[in-house]
């Protein structure tokens, strides 16, 4: 019998077909690895892929990485409190994901893209902040829903954690134009910069509310929305301190937000003693060491009823 002889074209055809076969079993022997199942719980399969993507989101903001079986645990809290929350017909939008997620890019001064892009960097995809998010924010609402009684907090308990002097400190109502400088999603960095020498050139010309918002509202690309009223209680302390020493008719610093380039016409201040900086700090301590006591109870709860399954 002779032997079949292969042309130099099938041979290579053939060939390449077989580094192409070797390179697929390379992938799929890697993919199993990533997408194998650790551990289910209550019918909910956390892999490998989750873990090492939660490791290196916790890892991100905290000095001490994370030992496995703390990202595991909290893997699992996670996939529990969903549950529940399930349980109780409460569910966390798509929309309200990507809003907070858009408002952790930026408080970073990032557009949600170019948050992505330093996620991707640093080996963390989007989905796994946005699974943390969901998790974080649905159980704050199933826990204020169900203990929305004992979580009240009464003038009496503020007045018991407050000096004399603090009680009695006034507060003031601000009245206040979001301006923005629309920034197109995607824009180039010569574009966003141009956007910015805008935002600041208009601050420089802003000195009063009636000429600087009728400005800003000629300018293209500029967007002056409705005032809105803000209690300095409700401002984190960087920008109370900063609107208590503004004159009134100027902007603020221009801030990179999920719209583009965002500053505040101070237009209006009067004095306010219903809830100043330092009732609003009281009440937040005392409503967070409540929500943390019943939030921790709950949870052990929960974990006792749990169907955990280590694979």
């Amino acid at each position: 019998m002779t032997k079949m002889s292969l042309s130099p074209t099938l041979r290579l055809r053939c060939l390449r077909a077989a580094c192409a076969a070797a390179a697929l079993a390379a992938v799929c022997l890697a993919a199993p690895a990533r997408a194998q199942v650790v551990v289910v719980a209550n019918g909910s399969p956390i892999t490998e892929l989750d873990i090492q993507q939660r490791t290196k989101l916790l890892a991100s903001s905290s000095p001490k990485a994370p030992s496995r079986q703390d990202v595991i645990r909290e893997l699992i809290d996670d996939r529990l409190k969903i549950a529940r929350a399930k349980v109780y017909g409460l569910e966390t939008s798509d929309a309200d994901i990507d809003n907070a997620f858009n408002s952790m890019a930026a408080r970073q001064r990032l557009t949600p893209q170019q948050f992505v892009q330093v996620l991707e960097r640093a080996g963390i995809s989007a989905a796994a902040v946005k699974a943390r998010i969901r998790s974080e924010l649905t159980w704050n609402a199933l826990v204020r829903g169900k203990f929305s009684s004992s979580l009240q907090v009464a003038e009496s308990d503020i007045a018991s954690v407050l000096s004399s002097s603090d009680a009695n400190t006034v507060g003031y109502i601000y009245t206040l134009y979001p301006v923005t400088v629309v920034v197109p999603s995607g824009a180039s960095e010569g574009v966003a910069q141009g956007r910015r020498q805008i935002a600041e050139n208009l601050r420089a010309r802003f000195q009063t509310c009636n000429e600087g918002l009728a400005l800003a509202r000629s300018l293209r690309d500029v967007a002056v929305r409705e005032p809105v009223s803000r209690s300095s209680a409700e401002l984190p302390a960087q920008l109370r301190d900063l609107l208590g020493s503004m004159e009134i008719g100027r902007l603020t610093a221009p801030e990179v937000t999920a719209n583009g380039i965002t500053m505040f016409a101070l237009c209006a201040k009067k004095e306010s003693s219903t809830e100043t900086a330092a009732k609003r700090e009281a009440r937040e301590q005392i409503f967070n060491k409540r929500f943390e006591a019943e939030s921790k109870k709950f949870l052990e709860e929960i974990r006792k009823q749990a169907m955990i399954e280590y694979k």
